[in-house]
């Protein structure tokens, strides 16, 4: 069974590594390259996507009680107040960037940067 400051660090690694990867898409989107922002986005939505499922899995499989402090709880909480709405958005957003609809696109993916910027913030500020 996996350790609490395990599974905070692997959370940590994989917020950076897509983070990484929606900057990438973001560089690609600045020089005009809309097709690989689109590939890059196709991969950071899968990736995003099952990093959310295997989180909750883990999350269900353990006592959280047992595995994770007070401290811990709370700012697993509060990452999660930014995750989950991010996570219920990047569907909406993917959607609209495939079907080219570029004003909601550019609406949600406001949204979903606020978001996402709060999940990178108190993901990496997890105690481990």
């Amino acid at each position: 069974m996996p350790t609490g400051p395990q599974i905070i660090l692997t959370l940590k690694v994989l917020v950076v590594a897509v983070t990484l990867l929606l900057l990438a898409s973001l560089v690609a989107l600045v020089r005009q390259q809309p097709r690989r922002h689109g590939q890059i986005n196709t991969v950071f939505f899968i990736l995003t996507l099952l990093t959310v499922a295997a989180f909750e899995a883990v999350l269900q499989w353990i006592d959280v009680s047992a595995t994770f402090d007070d401290d811990a709880r709370q700012a697993l909480r509060t990452h999660l107040w930014f995750a989950v709405p991010a996570a219920l958005v990047l569907p909406a957003m993917f959607l609209s960037g495939k079907m080219r609809k570029i004003q909601l696109h550019i609406v949600l993916a406001v949204i979903f940067s606020i978001l996402w910027t709060g999940t990178v913030i108190t993901g990496l500020g997890l105690p481990h």
